[in-house]
């Protein structure tokens, strides 16, 4: 792994920095009145560690360690219910201003992992909590669960696409292509969009040693 001279971000790793990027996170107001909460929707591989971010950033603002989403190893989800989650400042704390939406994971074969038409339901507020996904058959307009006139509160308001890092060179083609219809339909309704790329420790050994290189990882850098 090529060790870069120069960091291609600056990051200031103190504990002061970290708070204020908490407390940049617990004042954050959304724009518009009738949101009170921004819902992020997690969308990535079976494995990619979305429940698993959900639970770091759950216990980052807890202060303990949590463990609320479930996750885990499996060639399948783990995650089969499409899941908000809330994010509470202590122990007893008021809830943040950010809700994130676990999914289901994406499989490469057809009828397997999260269907891109449940996708299309999620983004548009109509999947409640706890809606039960069926990879073989997509939420319908006229199921009980269906919320037919969802609010803008209800609607998805960022995208993050959660990524392996130790599985980026390696993806199915058919994934790849899951991924692309995914960011085509979202690019249509005009929801900002980010990549979460998780386990970059276990992809360059400069990363394992110290995650204060991650800046000076050229792998990962090519890798972004």
């Amino acid at each position: 792994t090529t060790e870069l001279e120069r960091p291609w971000r600056t990051i200031i790793w103190k504990s002061e920095k970290r708070m204020e990027l908490m407390e940049s996170v617990k004042s954050y107001k959304p724009t518009v009145s009738s949101v009170s909460q921004v819902r992020v929707l997690l969308i990535g591989p079976v494995g990619a560690g979305k429940s698993s971010f959900f639970n770091s950033i759950n216990s980052v603002f807890r202060g303990h360690v949590t463990s609320q989403a479930i996750a885990g190893c499996s060639t399948t989800s783990l995650t089969t219910q499409f899941r908000t989650y809330s994010l509470k400042a202590g122990r007893e704390g008021k809830p943040l201003p950010i809700i994130l939406c676990d999914t289901m994971g994406l499989e490469e074969s057809t009828g397997a992992g999260l269907d891109i038409d449940d996708i299309s339901s999620i983004l548009k507020g109509h999947l409640p909590d706890r809606y039960q996904f069926n990879p073989s058959a997509p939420l319908h307009s006229e199921a009980h669960s269906y919320r037919k006139s969802p609010a803008l509160k209800d609607k998805i308001h960022c995208v993050a696409y959660v990524i392996d890092a130790c599985k980026v060179s390696i993806m199915p083609t058919k994934l790849e292509e899951k991924l692309d219809a995914i960011r085509r339909k979202v690019n249509l309704m005009g929801i900002p969009q980010l990549v979460l790329v998780t386990k970059v420790d276990e992809a360059c050994p400069l990363v394992t040693e110290d995650v204060k290189n991650i800046y000076n990882s050229g792998y990962i850098k090519e890798l972004v």
